[in-house]
């Protein structure tokens, strides 16, 4: 199967804040999903919920979180990290009443259902300074499997690459692992990271350093003052303007999960977050609102 037919299936199948360490537990006691009628009181909501999972989509779901709050001062939302792979596993086991998960669901998780809120790209990144601006796919492979080890290699400096992974249960690493064919066993990485802003300060930290995030963190960070570059792919500029028209070939869906479908406070933030209404928000985070 080739980059591009593997993409197309892959995505096919749809749908007060505090970011806490990734082996953080969450309060489910005190989550809506205990009582599918919380929610609502008058004509007002109120309730707490707790939502992990994918730190791309995390900082996302922050801002939506506290624009919820604003209008709703009785309603609390708990936003926490760990990867995709946490957020499905937390909402399945009733730990988490909203998983975060930045890829569309596969077919062996059809217990899911899936919510699409914004898109977003996957992209190498590079040191600013590093000479290099293009990588074909092939030397993409060949830097991961340690076939080149040598920015020289591929017209840069004499110095040795510093390959940065994404750690297991990451939906960029299983997106990245997909799009280039690559056998995870395979992947001879110095540098293993979690999510997408320690990539990005390990890049930026070293001049010598490769590593794939996500596009808009990447550009916000930028917009920042990080020191990286994002590299094109397949000749196509990576940027929230080619993830917005189709055209950047490793794109995805930032979806919020749910092991049924929602009700009372869930629904109501789900909603929100499905509306045209966010779309001023998903920009301003370097995302891709989805067309309603």
């Amino acid at each position: 199967m080739n980059r591009r037919t593997y993409l197309s299936a892959f995505l096919g199948f749809s749908v007060s804040l505090a970011l806490h360490a990734c082996g953080a537990k969450p309060d489910a006691a005190s989550s809506a999903s205990d009582d599918p009628n919380q929610g609502t009181v008058g004509d007002g909501l109120q309730g707490k919920l707790v939502i992990t999972g994918s730190s791309t989509v995390a900082p996302l779901v922050g801002e939506l979180a506290k624009a919820f709050e604003a209008d709703h001062p009785e309603v609390r939302i708990d936003v926490q990290t760990g990867g995709s792979s946490r957020g499905m596993a937390d909402a399945r086991q009733g730990l988490a009443d909203i998983g975060m998960v930045s890829r569309a669901l596969k077919v062996e998780e059809a217990d899911l259902y899936a919510f699409a809120i914004a898109r977003d790209g996957i992209s190498i990144i590079l040191h600013q300074d590093n000479p290099v601006n293009t990588l074909s796919p092939e030397q993409i492979v060949e830097i991961y499997t340690g076939t080149i080890t040598n920015w020289s290699e591929v017209g840069g400096n004499d110095a040795p690459i510093t390959v940065v992974n994404k750690a297991d249960g990451r939906s960029t690493l299983e997106l990245f692992l997909g799009f280039f064919e690559l056998d995870p066993n395979n992947i001879n990485a110095q540098v293993i990271i979690g999510d997408n802003e320690q990539g990005i300060k390990t890049v930026a930290g070293n001049p010598d350093a490769i590593g794939y995030v996500s596009i808009g963190a990447a550009e916000f960070s930028i917009g920042a003052g990080e020191s990286i570059q994002l590299l094109p792919m397949d000749g196509i500029e990576a940027s929230t303007e080619t993830v917005q028209d189709g055209s950047f070939p490793l794109s995805r869906d930032l979806n919020l999960v749910t092991t049924g479908l929602p009700a009372g406070l869930a629904q109501s933030f789900i909603d929100f977050t499905q509306s045209s209404d966010i779309n001023d928000v998903v920009k301003a985070q370097n995302f891709v609102p989805i067309d309603r």
